[in-house]
């Protein structure tokens, strides 16, 4: 024992030492890897702003969203009204007033985006309008902001109101040989073929919003390397767009919420709810098949509507006493029926075998929703007893999952904590690891090209004009 504790002084010291050098070991690596791991821009994505909800952060009244603490930094285009908000009827007030409106209230305000079917693919005014509050100091809860130099920059953005363009100009006005949205497309490119942000990345930052399945429909072909928020790929090929680099991003519902919602199972006498346009072309002719299938159902509603009327008024009282939804292709993949049915509570049952839904890579659906394959849905028998198998519990839980979502999905200004715009943010912020590991890549044997006069690189004006995919 006397021999132990005579030899515990000795060890202590050694212990200690060992101590020591561990600590500077590991405190050499520490700042090893700090200095490597380059401007803050590019650190910023270890850690929270990569996370669910970490980097939003909602300043006080007035005061601007602060880059440093945002999940997302964004270069936004000063492009001419013409583009956005010009669409809307709004002009600079005065001379020389700039080309954004006030969005805290002043300068005429915030201009009103048109009513109806057109709001279904409004996105391009709500990402617009966040990114303008988070510079002007307008509430919101600042995942994304604006900052004024493209090398500060996450991704830049492009503020056309594509959608809109496409609703009001795509019909051609005599005298005119062109439409005006066909004439704004080819503006623009011109306007990105000019600029530097563009040629310094091919565009491969660039975030375009073509959320109507036509909109876009001549530039998106020049504009394939771009990050574009869409509704479907329905009408693209996959060479210009697909999930591996685009976003995308819910219908603004037209039916309004179903706000303190007790419609429990037995408030909702329908078991099966669809109204809508029956004889549709391509996807859609799954609808007709389904139609003469469901049509003498019992409890099954199945007939056709539009918007024309009161349609608006009776799909909204139709879906809030339903228990489920059908959500079919049509033209196209997706509708915005989907997520009428969503804020109506309403569980979906989602027939669209090339749908993709938004937020899947964090929101299960199948919590809320029935996904049913196109070929098992025609099977006489099979999609009625498939819905009438579901009992009152499991739907509870769809119910319940319902509301508990449905803020997801929610276009609003000024924006909300995890509403459908900063959802697309959160999105967006996902990707820009793979946008800076495709501009990177790019930029491998950059410095031979700058001497070139016989071949334009492949991220040159000339090839945003000329080239496609």
């Amino acid at each position: 024992m006397a021999a132990a504790a005579a030899a515990t002084p000795c060890r202590s010291p050694l212990a200690w030492l060992f101590a020591l050098a561990a600590a500077l070991f590991f405190a050499s690596w520490y700042l090893l890897l700090d200095s490597a791991a380059g401007p803050p821009a590019a650190r910023a994505y270890h850690g929270l702003r990569l996370g669910g909800g970490g980097g939003a952060h909602s300043p006080g009244p007035g005061t601007k969203c602060d880059p440093a603490r945002a999940l997302l930094r964004v270069f936004m285009y000063d492009l001419p009204p013409e583009f956005h908000f010009g669409l809307l009827d709004w002009k600079p007030p005065g001379f020389g007033g700039g080309v954004w409106p006030d969005v805290r209230g002043g300068g005429g305000g915030v201009p009103e985006y048109p009513g109806g079917l057109n709001l279904q693919h409004s996105i391009e005014y709500w990402l617009t309008l966040d990114l303008l509050a988070s510079e002007q100091g307008a509430p919101t809860p600042c995942a994304a902001v604006r900052v004024p130099r493209h090398a500060d920059a996450d991704v830049v953005f492009v503020p056309f109101f594509a959608s809109l363009s496409f609703n009001r100009h795509s019909r051609v006005v005599p005298p005119a040989r062109g439409s005006e949205d066909r004439s704004l497309q080819q503006r623009l490119l011109e306007f990105l073929a000019a600029r530097s942000e563009w040629r310094r990345t091919g565009g491969r930052d660039h975030v375009v919003l073509a959320h109507h399945p036509n909109g876009m429909l001549d530039a998106r072909y020049r504009l394939w390397p771009c990050v574009f928020v869409l509704c479907d790929f329905g009408r693209y090929p996959p060479s210009v767009a697909n999930l591996d680099k685009d976003v995308i991003a819910p219908y603004r519902h037209v039916v309004a919420n179903f706000a303190n919602d007790t419609a429990g199972y037995d408030d909702r006498p329908t078991l099966l709810y669809f109204q809508g346009a029956i004889y549709r072309k391509d996807g859609g002719l799954i609808r007709q098949e389904l139609y003469y299938i469901l049509k003498d159902e019992k409890d099954v509603h199945f007939s056709f509507g539009s918007v024309a009327g009161n349609g608006i008024e009776q799909a909204t009282q139709g879906m809030r006493t339903s228990k489920f939804c059908l959500n079919i292709a049509g033209d196209t993949p997706s509708s915005n029926r989907l997520f009428d049915s969503i804020v109506s509570h309403c569980v979906p049952v989602i027939i669209s075998d090339e749908i993709e839904l938004p937020f899947e890579d964090v929101l299960d659906y199948s919590k809320f929703s029935v996904i049913v394959r196109g070929t098992d849905a025609v099977k006489k028998g099979f999609l009625i007893n498939l819905i009438r198998g579901i009992s009152r519990e499991e739907w509870a839980l769809m119910w319940n999952r319902l509301k508990e979502v449905e803020k997801h999905f929610e276009y609003q200004y000024p924006s909300q904590t995890d509403d459908a715009v900063q959802m697309i943010w959160k999105t967006i912020a996902r990707k820009v690891p793979s946008i800076r590991l495709k501009i990177n890549r790019l930029q491998r044997f950059s410095r031979f090209e700058t001497n070139k006069t016989d071949e334009s690189p492949p991220h040159s004006s000339s090839w945003l004009q000329n080239q496609a995919p």
